[in-house]
């Protein structure tokens, strides 16, 4: 219905009468020309260059719903002036008047300057679409028996027919919208999770991009359809300034994007138009101005959250395939590493591991002895990762099913009995994670004494959690069934997945007495799911387009704030041909989250099934993983503390080098690699964009390789050599690798802690070092190669917590 409306004047009209100040906002009401129904709107200046929308119905016959629990606080708000009122015109100013806001009362628009210059503006276009909550249209054998076309339509506002499935609004219909006109933009990225290039595309043939998450098997690439997960969340980037728009929604979204250049003062402008569309709730838009990429990255994480800093073992390498078979199976895959020198942190079980698809249970004749198989991990200082999907079994025998149903903890449908779909199990109901007794119960499963033979080396990995529902309208839930409060399951749609892996994450923490970092993989996600662990990409399949669409998929969601994702190596779909996997392998080594998966149909391939050149190779590369594990930990501490991605766009790196704005083929890992997977077919060269000075990272590139490159100015902390896991590294002595730029200088850090408890939160125990290269005279016996730009200093024995100083000349 909102794409009936389309650009023009908007029938909205400020009252200017209403306005309010206040320390904490600007409040006023708009009214509808033609409907006369009023609208509140709010204004908020927000600590840190941030600015609040909201906009809801002044009067509503019931409250709206608004999005809860993502917010890590209420933000900290500042007041706002009235710096200028006249005829029409209202600007509020904050308090340097660094920023302005005019507000035009007829129509209603709003545009955001900063120093002068025009940032953004809202309702430019008229779009502004806000269906009110109205009764029932009147149900008798009269209205049931008008024909007419407007009759009719009126009755479909209320119902919709999707193939078989029938979605009664209760409430009605409750779309909103809004459209935003971007100044001087004309590349945006964001609002994961698409198969799509990096750089977001015009969508002016009605192919909007959709933001609902769904459980697509065996997705194409280029589409934007919505799959697993969603971030409202778009960036704009021109090469003095970054914005963002954060569209606080968990309904179904569809954003539109238009660029075009426009006149101003006597040259051409880019222009980008961005048109959010919601199924319900309100409007509440968070507009982040910057100025710079790294500062939106904080302002989004100021609202949402930072990544959690993960386990050290998460970031090695994980073994996972739908399914190892059994006990038996699980260690000759484990011995098979240690046979072949390949380093492994973690083996992971799918659902067939159960009794029965009954999660939080083990089958008695594959499993017969759990705890036994986790002891023997835990003596070859690995983990153990088991599958926890949400649905669940109906069965009264079924302790899990039967406590939800005692307690009434289950989804309902729209008559109030529960909700039941069909999914791994059978028949299975869903519980209502958007109700937090809910969630606190589903996280006490994960008690040692309530999860038999789980130990403390076993992690989750939530899957299925779209909600996925076999048979179902788009193989998830029906809008119409019901969630805690009344709320209508179109409403909290995206924030499924959110809540589940919360409670999840929430019981792995509980389970430790609060003392050790859980880790949760997440398939479906929200803003603000970083809080609560990893997520990756999806049923991939295993060919190479799907490697290189990865890169900008896994681009996009850093930008997201997202930092710990990864998508699955070789893909899950199919058979890859082994060149098509060393590549994957060399990509997912320089990857936030590095995990091998295959489908129950594919054939096994374990890393030493391909021929021994090719064990090799995949061998170097999970190598190079583990030596890299300092600086990739360092990563993610900054990611915690300073919202810094791990996995950036160049252009972030390079805000002003606009011939990297497109760039999805290579990317910074951190601030000092530049990475370029190879991601054709029996390529012999890659083309790689230099941005500055470089080095080679991995000297000598062959086909055992793929371009890695160190920035000049950069140290960068290795271990020495690799282990048979994170925990057997402890002792490897640390080397820093070092690049030095044209001044002959170079900086770099390292962080370092337990790599599993909350000790360096609650005690402050980790250790950070900056490390500092300059040009001085020096006594260090040293080499230098002059073909590959490589200085090695030899036989330096210092200690990594005490202070000391190398200068090169």
């Amino acid at each position: 219905r909102q794409k009936l409306l389309h650009p023009g004047k908007s029938l909205y009209r400020v009252l200017l009468d209403s306005v309010t100040l206040s320390d904490e906002n600007v409040k006023f009401q708009i009214i509808h020309e033609e409907n006369k129904v009023l609208l509140q709107v709010e204004i908020y200046e927000i600590e840190g260059n941030i600015f609040r929308l909201k906009i809801d119905e002044a009067s509503p016959l019931r409250a709206r719903y608004k999005v809860p629990d993502v917010l890590i606080k209420e933000p900290t708000t500042k007041r706002l002036f009235i710096s200028h009122k006249e005829a029409g015109i209202l600007v509020l100013s904050s308090v340097n008047e660094d920023y302005k806001l005019q507000v035009t009362s007829n129509p209603f628009q709003v545009e955001l300057q900063s120093k002068g210059e025009t940032v953004m503006s809202m309702n430019s276009n008229g779009l502004l679409y806000f269906e009110h909550l109205q009764p029932p249209p009147i149900q008798n054998e009269e209205a049931a028996s008008d024909s007419s076309k407007e009759k009719q339509e009126d009755l479909g506002l209320w119902q919709e027919k999707f193939g078989n499935f029938l979605d009664i609004k209760a409430h009605g219909p409750t779309s909103v919208g809004m459209d935003f006109s971007l100044h001087g933009y004309d590349h945006v990225y964001g609002i994961p999770q698409h198969t799509e290039t990096l750089l977001l595309k015009n969508t002016s043939d009605g192919d909007a991009y959709r933001l609902y998450n769904l459980d697509i098997f065996g997705h194409k690439i280029h589409e934007k359809i919505g799959i697993y997960g969603s971030v409202p969340l778009l960036l704009a980037h021109k090469p003095n300034r970054t914005s963002g728009i954060f569209w606080l929604n968990s309904s179904e979204t569809l954003v539109d994007i238009s660029t075009k250049a426009v006149t101003a003062k006597q040259r051409a402008v880019p222009l980008t138009d961005v048109r959010w569309m919601s199924e319900s709730g309100i409007i509440d838009v968070f507009l982040l101005m910057g100025p710079t990429a790294f500062d939106t990255f904080k302002q989004f994480a100021q609202l949402t959250g930072t990544q959690a800093l993960p386990p050290l073992f998460s970031l090695g390498y994980h073994q996972c395939r739908w399914n190892y078979e059994d006990e038996q199976d699980v260690k000759a895959v484990d011995a098979g590493f240690d046979a072949h020198d390949i380093p492994y942190d973690v083996i992971w079980l799918d659902i067939e591991h159960t009794d029965g698809k009954r999660y939080f249970t083990w089958d008695k004749q594959k499993f017969q002895n759990p705890r036994k198989m986790q002891e023997h991990l835990r003596k070859k200082k690995r983990k153990l990762v088991v599958i926890v999907d949400p649905h669940i079994k109906v069965d009264p025998s079924y302790t899990l099913y039967a406590q939800a149903k005692e307690k009434g903890y289950f989804v309902k449908d729209r008559n109030g009995q529960d909700f039941e779909g069909i999914s791994w199990p059978g028949p299975s109901c869903y519980p209502d994670f958007t109700n937090p007794e809910v969630r606190k119960w589903y996280a006490d499963q994960f008690a040692f004494k309530t999860y038999k033979a789980s130990t403390n080396i076993l992690f989750v990995w939530n899957d299925m959690n779209e909600p996925s529902v076999f048979k179902g309208a788009e193989l998830t839930m029906q809008k119409d069934a019901v969630h805690y409060n009344n709320w209508e399951h179109r409403e909290v749609h995206n924030l499924y997945g959110f809540y589940q892996q919360m409670a999840t994450a929430e019981g792995l923490i509980r389970r430790s007495s609060g003392k050790e970092r859980p880790f949760v993989l997440t398939r479906s996600f929200f803003a603000g799911s970083q809080k609560y662990g990893a997520v990756w990409t999806g049923d991939n399949t295993a060919d190479w387009s799907y490697l290189k669409i990865s890169i900008p998929m896994l681009l996009t969601i850093n930008m997201a704030g997202i930092s710990f994702c990864g998508a699955d190596v070789g893909g899950f779909i199919g058979d890859p041909e082994p060149e098509l996997l060393v590549r994957w392998y060399q990509a997912g080594a320089y990857q936030p989250f590095f995990r091998g998966h295959s489908n129950m149909e594919s054939k096994r391939r374990e890393p030493w099934l391909f021929g021994e050149k090719n064990t090799q190779i995949i061998r170097r590369a999970i190598r190079e993983r583990y030596v890299l594990l300092p600086y990739l930990y360092t990563l993610f501490y900054r990611a915690h503390t300073a919202a810094e991605p791990v996995m950036r766009s160049l252009w972030i790196e390079f805000p002003e080098k606009m011939e990297t704005f497109d760039v999805e083929n290579e990317y910074m890992l951190g601030n000092a690699l530049l990475v370029h997977p190879v991601t054709e077919k029996e390529a012999k060269t890659v083309t790689v964009l230099f941005p500055g000075v470089w080095k080679p990272f991995c000297p000598g590139f062959v086909f055992l390789q793929i371009p890695v490159f160190q920035r000049g100015g950069t140290v960068i902390p290795l271990k020495t050599t690799a282990g048979k896991s994170t925990e057997w590294m402890i002792d490897i002595s640390y080397e820093l690798h070092v690049a030095l730029d044209t001044e002959a200088c170079a900086i770099g850090e390292l962080y370092i802690d337990d790599g599993h408890s909350f000790q360096y939160l609650h005690k402050k125990q980790f250790l950070y070092r900056k490390f500092t290269f300059y040009g001085k005279k020096t006594e260090v016996v040293f080499t230098y190669d002059t073909k590959t730009s490589v200085l090695t200093l030899e036989n330096i024995a210092l200690s990594v917590d005490a202070d000391w100083e190398i200068c090169i000349s």
